[in-house]
């Protein structure tokens, strides 16, 4: 039988484990200064400034690995693939994205098992958003 009363063990969410807000933070930054230098995924952007999406992204992101609901709150459903529709995401840009992401990804230097469970999520994601045959 356990010996520890119910409720003293708190497991710490993902976000917790990789050092909340400040990390996804410095995620979507990074990854977004490689989207506004590349020809590809730069136009899907319609704002002239990227810190719009910046924040969107980081929003979701926490959200999405245990942080706070503030992306629900202010959008709604994440509803990606709808999102995503009106933009030709191919296996062009799904690369391209995912190049960026990677780069984001190394730069924050997570013990591997972190690394390997928030890359394994990225590349579904991004496979998941293509919506147009090469």
């Amino acid at each position: 039988m356990n010996d520890i009363p119910r409720g003293t063990l708190q497991e710490q969410t993902f976000y917790e484990q990789v050092g909340g807000e400040e990390t996804f933070r410095r995620l979507v930054r990074r990854f977004y200064e490689g989207v506004a230098e590349d020809p590809l995924l730069r136009p899907m952007y319609p704002e002239e400034d990227l810190g719009p999406a910046e924040e969107r992204l980081a929003l979701f992101l926490m959200q999405y690995w245990g942080g706070p609901r503030t992306y629900s709150d202010h959008r709604g459903h994440p509803r990606l693939r709808m999102r995503h529709a009106p933009f030709r995401v191919d296996r062009a840009a799904h690369d391209a994205w995912l190049r960026h992401m990677r780069d984001a990804v190394d730069e924050l230097e997570l013990a591997p098992e972190l690394e390997h469970q928030l890359w394994h999520y990225l590349t579904y994601a991004a496979a998941s958003m293509v919506n147009t045959a090469d």
